[in-house]
């Protein structure tokens, strides 16, 4: 992979692509679909159908954040997670799904509490976490997981 590129998994097909660094104010399509690319680093809020693209047919890992607007430990995790995507961003994509808003994808992969942190991996499951913790301790369990 060149320096000035990172990769990005496509919402829509979940194809990698190689999303040019840099690139501000243009639209960056998916190789295979031209569906308009997220730029790497950023924390999505994709819809339930991107959600399960992305953990069944994205090659790379996926941090998701389950959480909750009225959650407080979910209010002091986001930027610990927004600090994350940005540091790994072309390694990792990194989504947030709130629970009150999708509580059947919530329900589905057993979500008993808010933060909930789970690793996904080529359609597996790879890890799972609960609860505000420190930064550093976040991008190790992270880390270990991708």
């Amino acid at each position: 992979m060149d320096a000035d590129k990172a990769r990005v998994s496509c919402l829509r097909c979940g194809a990698t692509n190689n999303y040019p660094v840099g690139v501000q104010g243009k639209t960056v399509v998916c190789g295979r679909c031209k569906n308009p690319l997220s730029e790497p680093g950023l924390v999505l809020e994709p819809s339930l159908e991107e959600v399960q693209t992305l953990l069944q047919a994205g090659h790379l890992p996926v941090l998701v954040d389950f959480y909750s607007t009225t959650c407080a430990p979910c209010h002091m995790m986001r930027p610990v997670v927004e600090s994350l995507a940005r540091r790994r961003a072309g390694e990792i994509m990194v989504l947030k799904v709130d629970v009150g808003a999708h509580p059947e994808l919530a329900s589905s992969l057993d979500i008993q509490a808010v933060p909930t942190f789970l690793v996904f991996s080529q359609g597996y499951e790879r890890g799972r976490t609960s609860g505000a913790m420190p930064e550093t301790d976040f991008s190790l369990w992270v880390a270990s997981k991708a």
